[in-house]
């Protein structure tokens, strides 16, 4: 059982804030009549689209590093496994502290995910999602280089980070007169949810957290309803490529396992079409992963009527191909 020494707390969430502050976007919280109307009742969301490197991964990236350099610590280099948006934000966040950054990336990778994390000054090695372990091959590279790990999810820093889209949304919510009965959370190994869960904990006590994950990618949905940690069972396929972590986090789940509601899950159809109404409707661009709060929603998982519900739009890059097909248009030439 994970100790509760290691979880992060409340003032860790708020610590966070602090750090980030003029680094990573506050992102906005929008209102669309169009989707109201459809549901019956209030949607309030969360476009983490528009944060800095398209998803919200920056925030615990950054709280992470800039945490290390508060400490006098300089590593090496910033040591990262992901299949896209936390490279891109390790890369961003190790940019910014002046660091190098190496980055263990699927190989089966969106390519405008590569590009990115490329682009913004990062090493990359490949590995084969299907037959190798990720977590090896990092942990070989940090004995052979030196440097210093960020965990995509189970890290009291990085959750602590991903934790301020929670008090932003709270401080929004207050600012427009709402009160959020349920946030919908995309959901891959818990870090986001988690803080959020967290943060909103002390924020607005009276909401209630959802995880959304893909169907067959479930894990963290199985692992509250039975009360333990469950893996994904081998063979599922999502198109979901941010949100395909094998199990939930030691971290991660022990707070959700206390602070979170029920999960829901979402088909790739359903995801498909939330992706078509975010940019028809809403104007967005949001990739698979980071559009299934919104299927959740449009699919009636969760009974909005009179209800004042908030969403996460938790990432915005999108395969372009994969984005076209999504809404309906031809495929980039």
């Amino acid at each position: 059982m994970t100790a509760m020494i290691d979880l992060p707390t409340i003032a860790d969430v708020a610590a966070a804030a602090g750090r980030l502050a003029g680094s990573a976007v506050r992102t906005p919280l929008l209102e669309n009549a169009d989707l109201n109307a459809r549901v019956g009742g209030r949607v309030l969301i969360k476009p983490e689209t528009l944060q800095r490197t398209g998803s919200f991964k920056f925030r615990g990236a950054g709280n992470k590093i800039a945490k290390l350099m508060q400490a006098g610590e300089r590593p090496q280099t910033i040591l990262a496994y992901s299949s896209g948006n936390h490279a891109q934000g390790v890369a961003a966040a190790a940019r910014l502290a002046g660091l190098s950054a190496l980055i263990v990336m699927p190989d089966d990778a969106p390519a405008i995910k590569i590009e990115n994390t490329r682009a913004l000054g990062a090493e990359i090695v490949f590995y084969d999602r299907r037959t190798e372990d990720r977590e090896a091959i990092t942990e070989l590279l940090l004995r052979e280089r030196g440097g210093t790990l960020v965990r995509p999810y189970d890290d009291p820093d990085v959750i602590a980070g991903q934790g301020t889209v929670g008090l932003e949304i709270a401080e929004q919510a207050h600012e427009r007169g709402a009160v959020v009965d349920h946030v919908l959370v995309p959901c891959g190994g818990g870090g986001l949810t988690s803080g959020i869960a967290l943060a909103l904990s002390g924020a607005s006590p009276k909401t209630r957290v959802h995880p959304v994950e893909p169907e067959g990618f479930d894990d963290t949905r199985r692992s509250l309803a039975t009360g333990k940690i469950l893996g994904n069972e081998p063979g599922a396929t999502s198109f979901c490529d941010a949100l395909l972590a094998p199990r939930p986090g030691a971290l991660t789940f022990a707070l959700n396992s206390r602070l979170v509601g029920e999960g829901f899950a979402v088909t790739d159809a359903e995801t498909t079409a939330a992706m078509a109404f975010a940019f028809r409707t809403l104007k967005l661009v949001v990739e698979p992963g980071g559009a299934v709060a919104l299927a959740a929603v449009l699919a009636g998982k969760i009974d909005c009527r009179k209800r004042t519900i908030c969403i996460v739009l938790s990432g915005g890059n999108a395969d372009p191909a994969i984005f076209c097909r999504a809404v309906g248009g031809p495929p980039p030439t």
